[in-house]
């Protein structure tokens, strides 16, 4: 063929099909015979042809490209799922665009408007939230958003979380079942929604049983800053007993205080509850009780969410979904 690109038109030629059948055959979910879908492969290998998918987005108007916006991987809990949500639409015939974004609303909005320049079907956010104005621009542009782990309400967007205060009462009865009364907190930070459901749902379980929270210290959801939260929580002489941790990561960095720097033991001085059910949680080095989110779950809901949104075959369901929690009990916390 020279120099000359080669094009749909001359596969088509060459496997003796229509030029529509090898459209069909290069698009996502198209059907075409085995018969034929054979002819077309061998005849693009064989002339070295490679759909191009911006043209046909321009022709289209969708570039099946979705946005994933993830704001720090440091938590073992976002790599398996942002893995999981880019094999769940590469499955669906849908390519990942990842962009990385710190927590500050407006670094997010400069990465969120370099994204919407690559005509993207839709975004999604996962434990990060968009401002009213962006909100409103996607809106506008109909490009769908959906927010994995983080809410807005009253937003209108889509948004897949666990039920978390569901989640810190689970964490607040494993605790008190120990018999523990000065009971500690350590926070995330207190923009994100998953951690204002997490304490209130913590705090309403401790308050019916006549219990206050004893400290709380935020950990900003990283490592270091939760280790000197946990310091601060007990370096005095009335340590707390018990301590829920708004996620895993942190409550790695609490063990590590707490046994190393402390000399204390878990559960027998402290108990310790997390959230999430990352990998680590249930290494010997961590033993940790936590209250996990079903992450295959809540990826399915999005992908199927986000995928209905793009095509237009919404059923109509609720657009903030809020999924079951469990608790998974381990050596980090007393029996009752």
């Amino acid at each position: 063929m020279g120099d000359k690109p080669v094009t749909s038109v001359d596969v088509a030629r060459k496997a003796g099909v229509s030029q529509s059948a090898v459209s069909r055959f290069f698009t996502p979910g198209a059907s075409v015979s085995k018969k034929m879908a054979e002819r077309i492969r061998v005849a693009a290998e064989e002339l070295g042809y490679r759909p191009n998918v911006l043209a046909r987005s321009l022709i289209t108007g969708k570039s099946r490209i979705v946005g994933l916006v993830v704001h720090y991987l440091e938590n073992q809990f976002y790599p398996e799922v942002v893995e999981r949500l880019s094999i769940a639409l590469q499955d669906q015939g849908y390519h990942v665009l990842l962009f990385m974004a710190q927590r500050t609303v407006g670094d997010v909005e400069d990465v969120v408007q370099r994204i919407l320049d690559y005509r993207v079907d839709a975004l999604v956010l996962v434990s990060v939230s968009m401002s009213s104005t962006l909100t409103e621009r996607c809106v506008g542009l109909s490009i769908p958003v959906m927010l994995f782990n983080r809410d807005q309400p009253g937003s209108g967007l889509r948004a897949v979380t666990s039920d978390n205060r569901a989640g810190g009462r689970l964490a607040a009865e494993a605790l008190l079942a120990g018999g523990l009364r000065r009971i500690a907190h350590l926070r995330g930070f207190e923009d994100a929604s998953t951690d204002r459901d997490r304490a209130d749902g913590f705090c309403a379980a401790l308050a019916e049983a006549g219990v206050d929270v004893a400290i709380t210290e935020f950990g900003d959801y990283h490592y270091d800053t939760a280790c000197e939260a946990t310091r601060r929580i007990f370096d005095r002489t009335d340590r707390p007993d018990a301590l829920f941790v708004a996620d895993d990561h942190m409550a790695f960095a609490a063990l590590d205080v707490i046994r190393t720097e402390f000399g204390l033991s878990v559960p027998g001085d402290v108990a310790v509850v997390g959230f999430d059910d990352a990998p680590a949680a249930a290494w010997p080095s961590f033993d940790l009780t936590t209250v996990r989110q079903d992450r295959a779950a809540m990826v399915a809901a999005a992908v199927a969410a986000t995928i209905g949104a793009i095509e237009g075959d919404e059923t109509g369901g609720d657009r903030q979904l809020a999924l079951p929690v469990t608790l998974v009990t381990r050596g980090s916390t007393r029996r009752g």
